[in-house]
């Protein structure tokens, strides 16, 4: 399951940045972009706009809930040890004496 979550993560986030660039500043169109001598007729009389506005969204959409989701994922997974059999071991601890004093007779 998280690793279909990824992949649909990674495919909508290059998707995104596609369409993101795909879209055009003010004045120009992506029908003109392509060679298009009439650039408002590729998409009827409106242009690219608002079709590349509502992909966007669908796309940022998507990103945002499985953004989330990973992040719940992760934070929730279970975590075990492939060490649990193993018993731990203990460091000795270092004996503090203190030294003998001569005695003089």
């Amino acid at each position: 399951m998280f690793t279909l979550i990824v992949t649909l993560h990674v495919s909508v986030s290059i998707f995104l940045i596609i369409v993101v660039l795909l879209q055009a500043g003010k004045g120009a169109s992506i029908g003109a972009a392509f060679g298009g001598a009439s650039s408002q007729t590729l998409f009827g009389s409106s242009g690219p706009a608002p079709f590349l506005t509502k992909i966007t969204a669908g796309c940022a959409v998507i990103f945002m809930i499985t953004s989330i989701t990973l992040t719940y994922m992760s934070a929730h997974r279970f975590k075990s040890s492939i060490m649990k059999d193993v018993p731990a071991v203990t460091q000795p601890q270092p004996q503090t004496t203190m030294p003998q004093q001569e005695t003089k007779p």
